[in-house]
């Protein structure tokens, strides 16, 4: 992995992001502001489905401020088309026939400031027609149940499915359970937004997104700018997306073509309230599943049946099922798999990804299962699943659902974090406990995961390295961070090849006038495509400056070797060139050999030729008081293998921040609606996040298990916390009851419901 001895890579280094963004200095999307600026406010419908009837804005129009109102009744902008099936499910900008969610646009007010914009907007009147409500994603696709899009003649907008319906013949013992991952919101600390400003020639359009490259080809064909006349970027501070902010909203496409409309620029900046019911939902899956084993509790078979609530739009989330299904064999040798999917739309806020994207599903299924498997064949957790790890001589290992696991050493990831956890100890505790019938009663759970990262064809990135005049470094990248450390850990490569100080190295991302393309950040992805992109362009920069220097110096190139501020020979300290002379002598034909092209820069895109397959084992240890129901974390133990580490500081900050979302959707976090369709956990008084005053310290360790997929040997951290803690945390919970008679609870375990099954 490292370029010469005495490497960075693999050693903690301070985060070049955070000076300027603890001093307050950065801008985000509400700090940017444009010469005769005004702002959009949407009005939205306050119940779930219904006709519109009328929308009368006539008195809104004439309101102080006001520039214009804007609905389907004198407006065009046309509709975001669905990609993944039938092209009725999609989403007109303005609800023009009917609403389809608390929260649906039925139209947009333009005003000097945002307060005028609002004021206006609550003087529209909307008439609405009421229609059945379809909330239950289990009845969604039931006959006779109201149809959210009458031309599709269905509620079912995708279908995936593999293997065999024999999954479960021939196996002794049968194990069956459903589990519930529920709908969860993203709630990053800055909302959603966007600001178009029109100049001649151009488009400028800011969003807080983790694609703007990738959503700049949508936006064009949409708002009908093409696009060498549209730029796309995020501010350089961004308040987390985990997923939520990896798609174009239909709030995007309307913002920028009421810019283009009016020719002024025009901001949108989501209230919170507004957040919790417009920006894409995350989980929502049921899945039933059943698993088959042979006397010596071999699994011999596993049945899934997955139905996943896309919400009243789909989009992403639609295709989660198809993440679910890559991972549904887990870390575990299963003969026989039988895998199907349905995505059904019903009358809420759509569902897209969120930390883990389908993934993490997959893993509370079957930790969960084989949980409950353990307790019913009578087989201590652990020892089932030591029976059926796959094996770590099997890799690369091809599964049922085609993905191919580059290689992984499971139990002994297990074996650490028992180890750290000192599960015998706990045990003994336990038992103790039991035995007393204290009321507070000790629960050990465990999650063994694999997971995928650089997922569905994202194992490709561009990158370019070149060297400035002055000598220093500009490093572009088609990623688009916000929050995980990528500016240092870019650095950190770069300034391994290269010898130059990392603060003379500038990373460029997040804006199309300045990297022509990009995929993004999602799918826990970047350091080993982009950061292999970084790396290569770096080596090879270095490669064709110590050609530069060999000629200048009079010395063999391989004698060339990095020296303060630029190459030197080995050995010699005087007979040192300097990067800006090696800049200038690569671009002038007097000194540069006849076999080196000029410049002294190089860009790629890196193809890692496949996802890699980050794994783990985490422990969890809780106390549930069985007279109230509460629960309460006590440790929690994390071997997570990323393959090769690069800045083990930022690996255990990722890790925390993946087991506290983990925990807070075992323990804390669900979106629910009411019989009519209302969200009633709209604000953050009533969705239940936790703060980290919550959360005990989180025991974060690795194991380094390097990928031959590219040349860090990096796999993805971003999401293996989330994946890990869920399953263990509510193992651990199920754990200290089990002896009452408790079999599952669905999650979050609130005390209310911890209390009803114990005394149930």
């Amino acid at each position: 992995m490292t370029a010469t001895e005495g490497s960075i890579l693999g050693n903690a280094v301070l985060r070049r992001e955070d000076p300027t963004l603890l001093r307050g200095t950065e801008q985000y999307l509400d700090d940017l502001t444009a010469e005769g600026m005004v702002h959009v406010h949407f009005v939205r419908s306050t119940i779930a489905h219904g006709t519109l009837v009328d929308v009368d804005i006539s008195e809104a129009e004439g309101m102080p401020g006001v520039v214009g109102v804007y609905s389907a009744s004198n407006t065009d902008l046309g509709s975001m088309p669905y990609g993944f099936g039938h092209p009725g499910f999609g989403r007109p900008l303005f609800a023009a026939d009917r609403v389809r969610q608390v929260g649906d646009i039925v139209a947009a007010v333009v005003a000097e400031t945002r307060d005028q914009a609002v004021d206006a907007a609550e003087a529209i009147f909307i008439d609405y027609d009421d229609l059945p409500v379809v909330i239950d994603m289990r009845t969604a696709a039931d006959p006779g149940t109201e149809l959210l899009f009458p031309e599709t003649e269905t509620n079912v907008c995708f279908h995936t499915e593999l293997g065999d319906d024999d999954a479960l013949e021939g196996a002794d013992k049968v194990v069956q359970l459903t589990i519930e991952s529920q709908r969860l919101a993203g709630v990053p600390i800055e909302p959603n937004g966007a600001f178009a400003i029109p100049t001649p020639g151009q488009m400028m359009v800011w969003l807080p997104s983790q694609n703007p490259q990738a959503i700049a080809g949508q936006l064009s064909g949409l708002v009908g700018i093409d696009m060498p006349e549209l730029r796309v970027a995020t501010p350089k501070a961004m308040g987390g997306g985990f997923g939520s902010k990896a798609g174009l909203y239909a709030e995007h496409v309307i913002t920028t073509s009421l810019a283009k409309l009016l020719d002024r620029p025009v901001k949108w900046i989501e209230s919170r309230s507004e957040n919790m019911v417009s920006m894409v939902h995350g989980r929502a899956m049921v899945l039933d599943a059943s698993m088959g084993f042979d006397a010596e509790g071999n699994i011999t078979g596993l049945h899934v049946h997955a139905i996943a609530d896309t919400g009243c739009y789909p989009v992403v989330g639609a295709v989660l099922t198809t993440f679910t299904q890559i991972m549904i064999q887990g870390v575990y040798n299963i003969p026989k798999l039988r895998y199907t999917a349905d995505s059904v739309v019903t009358n809420t806020t759509p569902v897209g990804a969120y930390r883990g994207a389908g993934r993490p599903e997959a893993t509370q299924m079957l930790e969960r299962l084989l949980d409950v498997a353990a307790n019913e064949l009578g087989i201590d957790a652990v020892e089932l699943r030591r029976r059926n790890f796959i094996s770590p001589d099997a890799f690369p290992f091809t599964t049922h659902s085609g993905a191919n696991y580059d290689n992984g050493e499971y139990a002994m990831s297990l074996d650490a974090a028992l180890a750290a956890a000192d599960v015998p100890s706990l045990r003994a505790e336990q038992a103790s406990r039991r035995a007393s019938g204290a009321a507070k009663q000790l629960g050990i759970g465990i999650s063994t995961y694999v997971e995928v990262t650089a997922p569905a064809g994202l194992h490709v990135e561009y990158g370019k390295i070149e060297i400035t005049p002055e000598g220093k470094v500009i490093g572009r990248v088609g990623t688009s961070a916000h929050g995980q450390g990528h500016i240092t850990s870019f650095s950190m490569i770069i300034s391994d090849w290269l010898g130059v100080p990392m603060d003379d190295i500038t990373i460029l991302q997040s804006d199309t006038g300045e990297v022509p393309k990009g995929a993004g950040t999602m799918g826990s992805r970047s350091l080993q495509t982009a950061g292999s992109a970084m790396y290569v362009a770096s080596e090879t920069v270095f490669q064709k400056a110590q050609k530069l220097a060999a000629h200048l110096l009079e010395a063999a190139p391989e004698d060339i070797v990095k020296a303060d501020g630029g190459l030197g020979v080995a050995g010699v300290p005087a007979k040192v060139v300097s990067w800006a002379e090696l800049y200038a002598a690569a671009n002038d034909d007097s000194q540069r050999p006849a076999d080196v092209e000029p410049g002294l820069e190089h860009e790629l895109d890196f193809d890692g030729s496949d996802s890699t397959y980050p794994f783990g084992s985490h422990v969890s240890v809780v106390e549930v008081d069985v007279e109230t129901g509460a629960v309460e974390m006590l440790r929690h133990v994390a071997v997570d293998d990323a393959g090769r580490i690069l800045n083990p500081m930022i690996v255990t900050g990722q890790q925390h921040g993946g087991i506290a979302q983990g925990a807070a959707q075992a323990l804390f976090e669900g979106i629910q609606y009411d019989e009519w369709g209302n969200p009633v956990t709209s604000n953050l008084a009533d969705y239940a996040i936790p703060a980290a005053s919550e959360f005990i310290s989180f025991e974060a360790s690795n194991m380094e298990t390097p990928t031959f997929r590219n040349p860090l040997g990096a796999k993805g951290i971003g999401e293996s916390g989330t994946i890990g803690s869920t399953p263990a945390i509510h193992n651990a919970v199920l754990d200290a009851i089990s002896h009452l008679g408790v079999r599952h609870i669905d999650m979050p375990l609130t005390p209310r419901k911890v209390w009803a099954a114990i005394n149930s």
